[in-house]
């Protein structure tokens, strides 16, 4: 198929010389293309990566062989376009024909699409459930405002999000915890700052943002100062401020706020960016000033933070918002629903189809959503009911390639001094008798299978060994499985019993 002006002629043609049809039709498939294009890119590079650079990264228009993309952030289209835009371009011309070149833009900075350019469906603007795919676009002031959302205002802060309040989080057994903790910090009035800093950690999807913004909105409402920053804001306000010699407004900008909130704080890079974070964390919390985070790992786990970072960060109160049990995905998926109805007087979805879903997506509250749209999809574009058999149709794509179990260097240890009859300590001493040798060699193997940490990551949690002592160990047990039936079958169980 050719995704270019002339697409949407050629497909309206063969439906009868509607042209409005064709470029719908041409639409769809092109926003067919381009999610697989998110999948595969998920898949190649992991989710880490993809949740840093990816996940807020959108299709405008296709016109004249040109796909225009946006992102919220100049910093994340100058980092996309510096590392990773040859790669996103050879993913997209293999899933569609035609395209020729990328541009990427800033939200709300990009030009109108061009006539002819096949049109891609939107959702519908609606409140979205506890798990929110991460914090607002950067939008137009005037945009900004008519949704609700404040201007930046001098700090530079990331807009909040109108739609994601504490009222609108859909709250269950795994983040009931999280939620009364940011309850809690948000409407406290008078004295030191309580559980500061607060840490919250979790998958993709499960809520992290929601809350950061709900507290947000809270803060805001009881007249404080209060500033929310990604951590590529957060880069990017620092490397700014060094360029145009600010950084020293820049870091009294950031002392003079009442609540910091940051998210996303496992992607901070960079010594002196680092440095930076390090001292203004030191700076608000010695003021008794609130410092809210969220990552996707504990404190101890961030391995590319500097040590005092992460003791400062481990020294408040840390929460980890657990995996949504399936009560909990009922509910988002119910509050979902309820929502686009509200925009959608038509679209029903019967209690079979509701409870199919639920207990079919079970990664994030994201999948769910994006289960919605695409029922919604199929209820709008086809007039037919939902069933059973179409709602499993439709979300096909998203339970095939629902996300596995974050395994956690630490079970796997535990885990494999508990089969050997060895202690975690033992695995991470200096002991090299047969009997601690071979676990920890297991343990290394598995650690590089089933996680994303580095070699050297891997090395410093089993002691600070050196990455080529694991690459010995990793390359050893490679070795010994190809030979040794026995083992192989061992190491596969090991494998089952970590990721169920």
């Amino acid at each position: 198929m050719r995704v270019d002006g002339s697409l949407a002629a050629g497909v309206g043609s063969s439906r009868g010389g509607n042209g409005d049809d064709g470029r719908e039709t041409a639409g769809a498939e092109i926003a067919g293309a381009w999610q697989r294009v998110k999948r595969r890119l998920r898949a190649e590079l992991g989710e880490d990566v993809f949740a840093s650079w990816f996940a807020r990264l959108e299709l405008q228009d296709v016109s004249g062989g040109v796909a225009r993309l946006t992102v919220p952030t100049r910093f994340l289209k100058s980092w996309i376009e510096s590392h990773y835009l040859d790669r996103v371009l050879a993913t997209f011309r293999s899933e569609a024909d035609g395209i020729e070149s990328l541009e990427v833009g800033v939200r709300g900075a990009m030009a109108p699409a061009r006539p002819g350019a096949p049109a891609l469906a939107k959702p519908a603007a609606s409140p979205r459930p506890a798990a929110s795919p991460g914090p607002a676009a950067e939008l137009p002031e005037p945009e900004r405002a008519a949704r609700g959302q404040a201007p930046e205002g001098d700090l530079g802060g990331a807009p909040l999000d109108a739609r994601l309040t504490f009222e609108s989080f859909v709250v269950g057994r795994s983040n009931a915890l999280a939620h009364a903790a940011a309850e809690r910090v948000a409407r406290h009035d008078g004295g030191p700052a309580l559980y500061n800093p607060l840490y919250f950690h979790a998958g993709v999807g499960l809520g992290k943002t929601h809350l950061l913004h709900g507290i947000g909105h809270s803060v805001k409402n009881a007249g404080k100062r209060v500033i929310y920053l990604t951590a590529d804001r957060f880069m990017y306000g620092f490397v700014n401020a060094l360029k145009t010699q600010s950084a020293l407004a820049f870091k009294e900008k950031l002392r003079a706020i009442d609540v910091l909130i940051l998210d996303d704080v496992q992607f901070i890079q960079g010594r002196s960016i680092q440095a930076e974070f390090g001292h203004t964390l030191n700076a608000l919390i010695d003021a008794g000033r609130q410092v809210v985070v969220a990552a996707d790992r504990p404190p101890t786990e961030l391995e590319a933070l500097d040590e005092r970072v992460r003791s400062r960060l481990a020294g408040g109160l840390v929460v980890e918002i657990g995996t949504l049990d399936e009560a909990l995905r009922a509910s988002i998926l119910q509050t979902r629903l309820e929502a686009v109805r509200a925009s959608h007087p038509a679209f029903e979805v019967g209690p079979a189809v509701a409870e199919y879903v639920a207990k079919a997506i079970t990664a994030n509250g994201r999948d769910l959503e994006g289960a919605v749209n695409r029922l919604l999809a199929h209820a709008t574009l086809t007039g037919a009911p939902v069933t059973l058999d179409t709602a499993e149709t439709a979300i096909r794509d998203l339970v095939k390639n629902r996300e596995p179990k974050r395994v956690k260097i630490e079970d796997i240890q535990k885990l494999v001094a508990s089969r050997y009859n060895v202690s975690r300590s033992d695995i991470l001493s200096e002991r090299r008798t047969a009997a601690v040798v071979k676990p920890r060699q297991i343990a290394m193997y598995l650690s590089k299978v089933l996680t994303l940490r580095s070699l050297p990551e891997i090395g410093r949690r089993f002691g600070g060994r050196d990455h080529t002592t694991v690459l010995h160990a990793v390359r050893k047990i490679e070795k010994a499985i190809g030979e040794d039936t026995a083992l192989c079958d061992e190491v596969e169980l090991l494998k089952r019993m970590l990721q169920d």
